[in-house]
């Protein structure tokens, strides 16, 4: 592969491989699209990027870069909060959001197969006249590659799992080349080393995802979506967590803060919400009778724990602005400080200390006096923070992330419920995992002994 043309901004150049040709695009104005990720923090313009369409090309593309040492990132829809996605400079970006085929349906195995750039509602599209859906659901219309990468999760997690709970078998390219197919289309294997969990998380720093067979789950007969105010966050957690314990079939359950709810209703533009706590809530059944029964429970709960306000959404284009409002809660608050940088956390605890983590992501916001909206998967313990910022506080907002991870990992949590280590959590990791970091470097040094997958990313080799 030759390279021409790395400084003419109207060029792109052509490249031969060892398979079929791909082109490079060097334009400055393309390159700088990839040097930001969602939350604003910024990387370097990498050397250029590459768009495959297939698992040929992708393997074309790594052959190449073991033969001449050039590091790659791997990319799909660049939701990426962690800043796995920054290049410090000198690497390929493979953009793989043109790989978007879906390969194969199967209703009555509930399977899907999928080129790595095919998205989350691309998907259920396609799978919805079957009765079928694909159900993680991070909020961003996210890449299902990028999904497994990360090991994402999102707010159905407390019924259906995350990543891990919902691929079947991934293909992958890895660093020499190889193309390997790890697991198989069926629900439970004993066979050998699980090396596709391996692959999921890894965030790209072991292997390039070409193609995925994930799960899918029958649509229910039945849903009810219910949005309940509460007068403090600690009332809304402890009915969040009852309902958990009454083996309620709660597929959804989302806390929302009054400073959340607030720009939620200037992102709306009306006084639509009451501006205090607020828990949103999916409810799945089989039949309309069992619907009813169970939202009476949770009517019960909330009542018990002194809500201020339920709201019931039964129709699909009610429950559809109930939850476009919760996913878009972080563009909300975006809109709420323009101008602004924004730090995302994602720790995750046990349900017996969701509310103290809370509680503690607020005393410290007050404490540096930093404007703090906290949300979360609270049906999996997982305490969003979002904390905008400018150079001005930018130190003030490392000290706040810093000493809620820290109270995090000292009461049993992780540093990262389902964002990833990327660039910004490494430093926690051997805190979290210990010894184990070093099994870790381990494997990444043999599946990738020239460090060229998503070099940085994760573990510093």
């Amino acid at each position: 592969m030759e390279e021409h043309g790395a400084h003419d901004v109207g060029s792109a150049m052509t490249t031969a491989f060892d398979g079929p040709p791909l082109e490079i695009d060097t334009r400055p104005a393309i390159l700088n699209q990839y040097t930001i990720d969602e939350t604003g923090r910024a990387g370097q313009r990498p050397r250029g990027v590459v768009y495959p369409a297939d698992v040929h090309e992708v393997a074309a593309t790594v052959r190449w870069a073991r033969a001449t040492g050039t590091p790659l990132i791997c990319r799909g829809a660049g939701t990426s909060l962690e800043g796995h996605l920054l290049a410090q400079g000198n690497e390929l970006i493979v953009d793989l959001s043109q790989s978007n085929s879906i390969l194969d349906v199967s209703p009555t195995d509930f399977t899907a197969t999928v080129q790595p750039g095919v998205t989350r509602t691309q998907l259920n599209a396609a799978t919805v006249a079957s009765g079928v859906q694909f159900t993680v659901d991070p909020g961003a219309d996210a890449s299902l590659g990028g999904m497994a990468a990360t090991n994402a999760s999102g707010t159905t997690t407390v019924r259906y799992g995350g990543m891990h709970a919902n691929v079947l078998a991934l293909q992958v390219v890895l660093a020499d080349g190889t193309v390997a197919r790890l697991g198989r289309a069926v629900r439970k294997s004993s066979s050998g080393y699980d090396l596709k969990d391996l692959l999921i998380g890894s965030a790209g720093t072991l292997g390039i995802i070409t193609e995925l067979t994930v799960r899918l789950h029958p649509i229910p007969e039945c849903l009810r979506s219910l949005r309940v105010s509460f007068p403090t966050v600690a009332a809304a957690v402890d009915a969040a967590v009852e309902m958990l314990g009454a083996a309620l079939p709660v597929s959804r359950l989302e806390l929302v803060d009054a400073p959340g709810m607030a720009a939620l209703n200037a992102f709306r533009g009306a006084d639509h919400y009451a501006e205090t706590p607020a828990l949103f809530i999916d409810i799945e059944s089989s039949s309309e009778p069992a619907a009813v029964a169970e939202e009476q429970e949770i009517q019960r709960i909330v009542t018990a724990h002194n809500a201020l306000d339920v709201t019931a959404a039964r129709s699909h284009t009610e429950r559809h602005a109930l939850w476009e409002d919760r996913h878009n809660l972080f563009f909300a608050l975006k809109a709420r400080h323009p101008g602004s940088r924004f730090m995302v956390t994602d720790t995750a605890v046990p349900y017996s200390q969701i509310a103290a983590a809370v509680d503690t992501a607020t005393r410290l916001g007050d404490e540096l006096g930093l404007t703090v909206s906290v949300a979360g998967h609270i049906g999996d313990g997982n305490v969003h923070t979002i904390v905008p910022y400018t150079d001005l506080n930018y130190a003030a907002v490392q000290q706040f992330s810093d000493t809620l991870v820290r109270h995090t990992l000292s009461v049993g949590g992780t540093a990262t419920g389902e964002h990833g280590i990327g660039l910004t959590k490494k430093k926690y990791l051997r805190e979290e995992h210990g010894a184990a970091v070093d099994l870790m470097i381990a494997i990444k040094r043999t599946l990738d002994p020239d460090n060229l997958l998503n070099p940085g990313k994760v573990l510093d080799i």
